[in-house]
């Protein structure tokens, strides 16, 4: 049996240790946000914050993860910047990817408040949108970043 917080619920389940958290948060939690795509950390379709840093739920144990802070998009309050540009900027096509890339984009901001394009091109290099929505993306992170400024950090 394994126990962690998932936004912000205590949740328990029981799964063989070595089984991928982003099956554990699908099939075990019914959390369908958190996306399949590559399965080897390569696409960024099933990120989400554990302890409040980016990861690929796809290649973390749920034994790892045990004890763990885990937050999906449904665990960002609907007035989050990332949340609120992503709307303005009318980042998503399809959103199949986009809510594991706004969990990496909450992650990258709270490490670099105010974001170079050069950095904002880094930070999103490893992330995969079939859709092509990647312009919008960057005007959304820069958006956000000005809305976390005004509103102290």
């Amino acid at each position: 049996m394994f126990t962690f917080t998932v936004n912000g619920k205590k949740k328990q389940v029981d799964a063989a240790p070595e089984t991928p958290l982003l099956w554990v948060l699908r099939d075990n939690l019914g959390i369908t946000s958190v996306k399949y795509a590559c399965g080897v950390a390569e696409c960024g379709m099933c990120t989400v914050l554990i302890n409040g840093k980016a990861r690929r739920s796809c290649v973390v144990s749920v034994e790892e993860a045990r004890e763990s802070d885990i937050t999906t998009i449904e665990g960002l309050p609907d007035n989050h910047p990332v949340k609120l540009a992503w709307i303005e900027k009318q980042v998503p096509q399809c959103g199949y990817c986009q809510p594991g890339i706004m969990l990496q984009t909450v992650d990258f901001l709270s490490r670099t408040p105010n974001p170079s394009e050069a950095q904002i091109n880094q930070a999103m290099d490893d992330v995969i949108c079939r859709c092509g929505s990647h312009p919008r993306m960057k005007q959304a992170i820069v958006l956000a970043a000005q809305m976390t400024a005004k509103q102290g950090g």
